[in-house]
């Protein structure tokens, strides 16, 4: 991937989604959801149908900001940015944004227990609230090492399918959603289930599961609707970035 040119400065719209993206890289660094500079986030650009935000691969997630992100266009060209693209982010994330076009977040993340319930053959159980709030748009990818497999861009947007929430098989997670509110709900109910779970299973203990038509009800209620999910967290989660990463606008 290389980098063909600078863009002029970013309008006010690109701007705005750029503070929101460089805002989900800091809540992921907040809430312990990094890999070191692995794993990748990533925002449409406005108005375009073929480039995308991400972060430049080098800097860890607390270090990113709303000017620091790199946009590169569906064929893995930088255009504008200092740094280079992550490959694997490249081509998960061009996947879901070519095969959705409603969706312009996209969030994936190696944390711990989510490749644990990853590798777990029963997938996410409803063991809990959070699990079945998620449960109703959730889907199931195989692992296929993503650089080198020529057909995993059409294999993950396949499985991915109208679903907002996919477990990776021996890999991670992966959120979407029609704006950044919409895309951290899902991965925050989705993380947590996998954490719940976990501890769950380590317990060693019988575990009780709902009934099914209370678990139905909760799936439902997850469901993608008319608006997106999670506008009065979002405004939360802002006000605490603004207090603990004031430079994420920068």
């Amino acid at each position: 991937m290389s980098v063909v040119s600078h863009s002029p400065t970013p309008d006010s719209t690109e701007r705005r989604v750029r503070e929101e993206l460089a805002a989900l890289y800091r809540l992921f660094y907040h809430y312990g959801w990094t890999d070191l500079i692995d794993t990748h986030l990533s925002a449409r650009v406005p108005g375009t149908r073929d480039q995308y935000l991400i972060n430049p691969y080098g800097l860890m997630f607390d270090e990113i900001s709303a000017s620091t992100l790199i946009r590169v266009d569906f064929e893995g060209n930088v255009l504008a940015g200092d740094y280079p693209c992550n490959s694997a982010g490249h081509l998960i994330h061009t996947a879901v944004l070519k095969a959705r076009p409603e969706i312009d977040f996209v969030l994936h993340s190696h944390t711990r227990a989510g490749i644990a319930v990853s590798a777990m053959a029963c997938g996410v159980l409803p063991l809990s609230q959070h699990a079945g709030i998620v449960l109703g748009s959730l889907a199931y990818h195989d692992y296929q090492q993503v650089t080198r497999a020529e057909d995993e861009c059409e294999l993950l947007a396949r499985d991915l399918g109208d679903a907002y929430l996919m477990v990776l098989r021996n890999h991670g997670l992966l959120a979407c959603g029609r704006n950044a509110a919409e895309a951290f709900f899902y991965h925050y109910f989705l993380e947590m289930a996998c954490k719940i779970q976990v501890d769950v299973l380590a317990a060693g203990r019988d575990y009780v599961l709902p009934a099914e038509d209370a678990v139905a009800g909760l799936s439902d209620g997850g469901m993608p609707g008319d608006t997106p999910h999670g506008e009065r967290y979002w405004q939360a989660l802002m006000r605490l970035v603004e207090r603990r990463y004031p430079d994420f606008r920068d």
